[in-house]
């Protein structure tokens, strides 16, 4: 707890750390959330790699207390976050209401799913932990319904261990989807070890028992194979022709991206959110999004 205390404190600051305690007590809302729940009151949704603080009754994305079911997909059935996972009806995501669907799958690989199932699909802090996110997008989109909306959450690379780090190309995330990039990868292990800062990250011990189980990544999946920054996840959403609705950033580290899956002939319009040609929509707290990349 100690130990916690002060890397919050080096992280935060102590302004930084009393604004967190806040927000366990009356957190940030998504502002756009009111128009999201037609999407989400009543129906019925999936969840990779969850379940997700973020999407409860107190989280800034409160899509727990108004949903009426949610599935859930975990890579195995042993994870550092959840522990023991089981296949089945045992995706506990609201105490109040019964279980949903646990699948043990691939976040790439939903074909145990039938197409456009679901009326909403989330995500948080999950895709950066994939070798081929574009991959796992597109699967994402497959078990969505027409309209259906994605709601995907993202680590910001300034508030976590990775702020030493580049922020990942999208051209780079095209080649992994283009060359099938397998979740046996550890083309990024080299940079992670020389730019993770492990001074933010007690849970992974020293360098040599960080480094001992980065090696072994296929088997426990903790690596952020990737890096983003809010312009990156606009892209990304934006390349897989979703129509993006809102861009929010949370501190001390959360982007949110909610879209809309569209038809497959139409062209979404993202100009806004992607600011190609002046400011774009959103505003952030971090600097890197403050420091243009054109």
């Amino acid at each position: 707890m100690i130990r916690k205390t002060f890397v919050a404190l080096k992280t935060l600051g102590v302004g930084g750390v009393l604004r967190a305690a806040y927000q366990r007590i009356s957190p940030d809302r998504l502002a756009y959330f009111p128009q999201c729940t037609p999407f989400l009151e009543s129906r019925v949704g999936l969840e990779v790699g969850g379940p997700s603080g973020i999407f409860s009754s107190r989280g800034c994305i409160p899509v727990y207390p108004i949903a009426k079911r949610i599935d859930g997909c975990n890579f195995g059935t042993q994870t550092v976050w959840e522990g023991q996972v089981t296949a089945g009806e045992t995706f506990v995501f609201d105490a109040g209401k019964p279980p949903g669907r646990q699948f043990v799958a691939e976040a790439s690989n939903l074909s145990g799913i039938p197409d456009a199932k679901y009326d909403f699909v989330l995500s948080s802090h999950c895709i950066e932990h994939l070798a081929n996110p574009l991959k796992g997008m597109s699967e994402w989109i497959r078990v969505l319904k027409d309209d259906g909306l994605l709601i995907l959450v993202v680590p910001h690379k300034d508030g976590t261990f990775d702020h030493r780090r580049p922020v990942t190309s999208l051209s780079h995330l095209i080649q992994d989807f283009e060359t099938q990039m397998t979740e046996q990868d550890l083309t990024h292990l080299d940079e992670i070890l020389k730019l993770h800062d492990l001074s933010m990250d007690p849970e992974a011990g020293g360098i040599d028992t960080f480094a001992e189980r980065s090696k072994k990544n296929f088997e426990n999946r903790c690596l952020h194979h990737h890096v983003f920054d809010a312009r990156l996840a606009v892209e990304v959403v934006n390349h897989m022709r979703l129509q993006i609705l809102a861009v929010e950033m949370f501190r001390p580290y959360h982007i949110v991206v909610v879209a809309k899956k569209i038809p497959a002939s139409a062209i979404p319009d993202n100009e806004k959110f992607r600011g190609n040609d002046k400011v774009p929509s959103w505003t952030s707290p971090f600097e890197t999004d403050r420091v243009s990349r054109h």
